[in-house]
C-alpha cells in the first residue's frame, strides 16, 4: 500500500516533533514512530538544555565552553550558528507550552554543570526532556496536518536501489523518495512516498550493554543513511555519561543527572575517598568524558564495580526539591541521598558522531534532512558539552524545515517505486536467536569498545562482530520482516562503523580514548 505526503518524519523526540510542526505550515506531514509517541531520548533528557538567556553570561562564554569541550573537532561556524539562534528556539519551545523552573523573583533558575563557565541551564526539575516532550507532544497532536503512525518502524529509506539500480555511478546523485514503513500490529510493509524526508532517531546506545537510552536507540537512522550510502562520520565519538545509578537488574540504566555534580555533589570511590582531584583539577565540574575515565581509571585501581556520588552535606530540601524523581527512584533501592551515598557508575549515554549534515541540517543525499542525536553537525565535535544536544535538535529542526519548505514546491513525488518484496520470506520461529545475538554484540562493544580502548582490542571486536553480521544478513534475507530482526541488523551496521571509525583514528581525543595512541595528534 502506497501513501504520499509532501514531509516524512522518521523519529518523535525533540528535533521530530519541531520540525513536523514547522513543516506542517508548507504541507501534509506523516510522523512514524517505532514506540508510542513520547518514546524518545528527549523524554528521558534530565538535565536541561544549555542556552545563553542572561547577564553576565554571553555568547562568547557559551561558544568558548562548547569549543573547549569539542576538543579542537568542532566547526567553529557551527558552534556560533548554533549558541546565538538557540535562545530564540529556546523562546519558541516556552511559546509551544514548556515550562522551565524559576526563582522566586520571576527570573529562571539557571544550573550549572560540567564544562560550562555560566550557570546556563534551562530545566524542568529533572526531568526537562519529559517537560519539553509533553509540550510539544500534544502541540502535535492537535496539528490537523499531521499523521502520527505509532508503532511503525521504518525499515529502510527509499533510494534509486529499490529501483532496480544495482550500481550507481559516483557522479549520480542519491536521490531519497521516502521509506518502507512497517506497521508492527499488522505486520504490513507499507509504500510511505514524500517529497521530503526527516531522520531523527536518536542515539546507538543500546549497542552497550550498560547505557541510559531508551531501549528503542538502536541507532536506525543512521544505519538506513548508510545503507543508503550517505555520509556517516565520527561514530568513534561516543560519550559515556560518568554517572548511572547502579543497578544490575535494571536496564536502561537510571541515569542521575550531571546537575547533581553542579549543585554539589562529590566523587568518592568505596573507601570513602574524593578522587577527581587526582584527575583535573575542575574535579566534579570537569566534561564528561574526563569525569567518566577517571570513574573507569578508579574502579580498575580498586576492582570494584562502582563509586558512590555523595549529596549527603547539601541542603537536603533544596536537593530534594530540584531532584524529586532521582530522589524517588533512589529510594526503591534503599537509598536516601541526603543520607547515603548513590552507587553510581559509567553508561552508554550520547552519540556526538553520525549522519553528516550541513547548516540547514541537508544530508548528502538529495530531499533527505536530519537532526537530533543522529547526526553529526560540527558542534560537538570529539565531545558534547552538557546540555547542548536539545539545543543543537532545536536548531536544526527550525533550520531544515525553513529549507524544506522553500524547495518543496519543486520537488515531484516519484511514482515508480516497488511494493516492499517478500518472495522467499517466512515467519522466524527462533526469536530467541536475535536476542542471543544482541546480547552477544552488547557485550563485545561494552568489553572492547568502550571508554578506553586499544587497537588489539578493537581488531577482536570486529572479528566477533563480522560473525554475527553474516549470521544475521541470513536472518533477515530469510525471516518475514520484524522490527526486532532489524534493529538487530542496525545495531549491526552502527557497532561495525563505530569500531571502523575508532580504529582509523590513531589518536586520543575527546571521548576516544586509546592507550596505543595516549597523545592527541596536531591538528592540520
Amino acid at each position: 500500500m502506497q501513501r504520499k505526503y509532501d514531509f516524512l518524519v522518521i523519529g518523535s523526540g525533540l528535533g521530530g516533533l519541531m520540525f513536523a510542526l514547522k513543516a506542517a505550515e508548507s504541507g501534509t506531514v506523516c510522523m512514524v514512530t517505532k514506540s508510542g509517541i513520547k518514546e524518545s531520548n528527549t523524554n528521558y533528557a534530565q538535565g536541561g538544555i544549555a542556552g545563553v538567556v542572561s547577564k553576565p553570561d554571553t555568547y562568547e562564554k557559551h561558544i568558548q565552553d562548547t569549543l573547549i569541550a569539542g576538543d579542537g573537532l568542532c566547526d567553529e561556524k557551527i558552534v556560533r550558528m548554533v549558541i546565538s539562534e538557540g535562545p530564540k528556539r529556546i523562546l519558541e519551545l516556552i511559546e509551544f507550552g514548556a515550562k522551565f523552573d524559576k526563582q522566586a523573583n520571576g527570573n529562571y533558575d539557571l544550573a550549572r554543570e560540567g564544562g560550562h563557565s555560566e550557570h546556563r541551564i534551562l530545566h524542568h526539575k529533572d526531568n526537562t526532556g519529559h517537560e519539553i516532550q509533553r509540550a510539544l507532544t500534544e502541540q502535535v497532536k492537535n496539528n490537523k496536518n499531521i499523521e502520527i503512525f505509532e508503532n511503525h518502524f521504518a525499515v529502510d529509506l527509499i533510494t534509486q536501489h529499490h529501483m532496480g539500480f544495482t550500481v550507481i555511478r559516483k557522479k549520480t546523485k542519491i536521490e531519497c523518495y521516502g521509506a518502507y514503513v512497517l506497521d508492527n500490529k499488522s505486520k504490513v510493509v507499507h509504500t510511505v512516498l514524500s517529497k521530503v524526508t526527516f531522520v531523527a532517531t536518536g542515539g546507538i546506545g543500546n549497542i552497550y550493554a550498560a547505557t541510559t537510552n531508551p531501549t528503542v536507540a538502536t541507532g536506525d537512522g543512521i544505519a538506513m543513511v548508510y545503507r543508503a550510502k550517505g555520509y556517516i562520520r565520527h561514530l568513534e565519538f561516543v560519550q559515556f555519561h560518568p554517572t548511572s545509578l547502579y543497578n544490575a537488574n535494571e536496564r536502561p540504566s537510571f541515569l542521575i543527572t550531571e546537575a547533581m555534580r553542579g549543585f554539589g555533589g562529590i566523587l568518592r570511590n568505596l573507601k570513602g575517598e574524593a578522587f577527581m582531584v587526582k584527575y583535573d583539577p575542575r574535579k566534579e565540574l570537569a566534561p564528561r568524558d574526563i569525569v567518566a575515565r577517571a570513574i573507569d581509571a578508579e574502579m580498575k585501581i580498586t576492582g570494584d564495580d562502582h563509586v558512590f556520588l555523595d549529596c549527603t552535606q547539601l541542603d537536603s530540601k533544596a536537593l530534594i526539591a530540584h531532584f524529586p524523581n532521582i530522589y524517588e527512584k533512589c529510594k526503591t533501592i534503599g537509598v536516601d541521598f541526603t543520607k547515603k551515598y548513590i552507587p553510581v557508575i559509567p553508561a552508554a549515554h550520547y552519540l556526538c558522531g553520525g549522519i553528516k549534515v550541513n547548516k540547514n541540517g541537508k544530508t548528502s543525499i538529495s530531499n533527505l534532512y536530519a537532526a537530533g542525536e543522529a547526526t553529526s553537525t560540527g558542534l560537538h565535535g570529539a565531545n558534547r558539552l552538557a546540555s547542548n544536544s536539545l539545543l543543537e535538535a532545536a536548531v536544526y529542526a527550525d533550520r531544515a524545515a525553513k529549507h524544506a519548505a522553500k524547495r518543496i514546491a519543486k520537488i515531484e513525488i516519484n511514482k515508480n517505486i516497488p511494493e516492499w518484496n517478500i518472495e522467499g520470506t517466512s515467519n522466524l520461529e527462533e526469536m530467541g536467536l536475535i536476542t542471543q545475538e544482541f546480547k552477544e554484540l552488547q557485550q563485545i562493544m561494552s568489553s572492547y569498545v568502550g571508554i578506553v580502548r586499544s587497537d588489539l582490542r578493537l581488531k577482536r571486536a570486529l572479528n566477533r562482530l563480522k560473525i554475527i553480521n553474516v549470521e544475521t544478513e541470513e536472518l533477515f534475507d530469510l525471516a518475514t520482516v520484524s522490527q526486532k530482526i532489524c534493529e538487530l541488523r542496525n545495531a549491526v551496521n552502527v557497532a561495525y562503523l563505530v569500531i571502523k571509525m575508532a580504529k582509523q583514528r590513531k589518536e586520543s581525543r575527546g571521548l576516544h580514548f586509546t592507550t596505543d595512541y595516549p597523545e592527541k595528534a596536531m591538528m592540520l
